[in-house]
C-alpha cells in the first residue's frame, strides 16, 4: 500500500500543478487582455478582441496623461492614506483592549462591532448624502474617508482581536509587573508584534479603497475631486461613445499601485492571514 501511495505522489503532484496553472491563467487573462488592449490602435480594437496589436501604439497613454489622470491619482491616494491611517489608529487599540484588557461586557462590545458587518453600505447612501449636504462635506475627502472607515472598522477590529489574543499573556503580565502602563504595553510590545496582521489589513483595505466607486460617484460631483474609478467616465464621449484605447490605458495605470503593493507585501500578507491559525 505504501508503495502504491509513493507511486501516486508524482502524478497527483503533476495534476495539482496543472490545475494551478490553469487557474492562474484564468485569473491573469483579464489583466493581460486589458494591458495588451491599451497598446492597440482604433483599427486593432475594431478587430477581434483576442488578437495581439499589429503595432505598439502609445497614443492611448498620451490621451490618458492629457486628461486629469494625475489629479485622480492624487485624490485616490489621499483618500486611501486617510482611510488606512484611521483604520489602524482605531482598530488596533480596540482589538488590544478587547483581547488583553479584562472588563465587563467585552464580548458584548465585540458583538456590537460585528453587527456593523451586517449593515449593507447601500442602505446608508441616502442618509449619508443628506447629512453630508447639511454639514457641507460633499466634494471633500472626508465624504469618502468617513464611510469607508466606518464600514471597514468591524472586520479590522475582529482581525486585530483574534491576532492579539494569540500573543501570550505572560509578556503583558511581565511588563505590567515592571510598572508598564497599558498604553506602553500596546505601543512597545503588542502593536510591534502585530506587524503581519497590520500589513494584511492595510493591503486588503488599500485595494478596496483604491477601487471604490459607489461613494465617490455619489458624494463627488466636482471634477477636480474625482477618484480614479469615477474618472474613467472622462473617456465617454457624445452619444455614449467610448474611447476604449484611452480607457484601457487608464485602467492599466490604475492597476499598477495594487499590483505593486501585492508584489512587495505578498509574504507579509500570507503570514498575517495564517498567523494565529495554530495556537501554541
Amino acid at each position: 500500500m505504501n508503495r502504491n501511495l509513493l507511486s501516486m505522489k508524482k502524478p497527483v503532484r503533476v495534476i495539482f500543478l496543472i490545475v494551478l496553472v490553469v487557474v492562474a491563467l484564468i485569473q491573469l487573462y483579464p489583466f493581460f487582455w486589458v494591458a495588451i488592449s491599451s497598446f492597440k490602435t482604433d483599427a486593432d480594437l475594431a478587430r477581434a478582441a483576442y488578437l495581439l496589436p499589429s503595432e505598439i501604439y502609445m497614443g492611448n497613454y498620451q490621451k490618458a496623461f492629457q486628461s486629469d489622470l494625475f489629479q485622480y491619482f492624487i485624490n485616490s491616494f489621499l483618500v486611501a492614506v486617510g482611510v488606512l491611517i484611521f483604520l489602524v489608529a482605531l482598530a488596533a487599540p480596540s482589538g488590544y483592549s478587547l483581547s488583553k484588557m479584562r472588563f465587563c461586557y467585552a464580548e458584548k462590545v465585540m458583538t456590537f462591532f460585528l453587527f456593523g458587518m451586517m449593515i449593507p453600505s447601500f442602505a446608508c447612501l441616502i442618509p449619508m448624502f443628506q447629512v453630508y449636504n447639511v454639514l457641507k462635506l460633499r466634494n471633500t475627502y472626508w465624504a469618502l474617508i468617513i464611510p469607508q472607515v466606518g464600514f471597514g472598522l468591524p472586520i479590522c477590529i475582529f482581525l486585530y482581536k483574534n491576532f492579539m489574543s494569540r500573543i501570550p499573556d505572560s509578556l503583558t503580565e511581565a511588563a505590567a509587573i515592571d510598572g508598564a502602563s497599558y498604553w506602553y504595553i500596546f505601543k512597545n510590545i503588542i502593536f510591534p508584534m502585530s506587524k503581519n496582521i497590520t500589513v494584511t489589513i492595510l493591503t486588503f483595505n488599500f485595494v478596496n479603497v483604491w477601487n471604490e466607486f459607489t461613494y465617490a460617484n455619489t458624494f463627488m460631483s466636482a471634477g477636480n475631486m474625482k477618484t480614479l474609478p469615477v474618472g474613467l467616465s472622462d473617456f465617454v464621449g457624445e452619444m455614449g461613445g467610448v474611447d476604449w484605447g484611452a480607457t484601457f490605458a487608464t485602467i492599466t495605470l490604475s492597476m499598477l499601485p495594487t499590483l505593486i503593493v501585492y508584489a512587495v507585501l505578498n509574504k507579509q500578507v500570507i503570514e498575517g492571514m495564517t498567523a494565529g491559525a495554530i495556537k501554541s
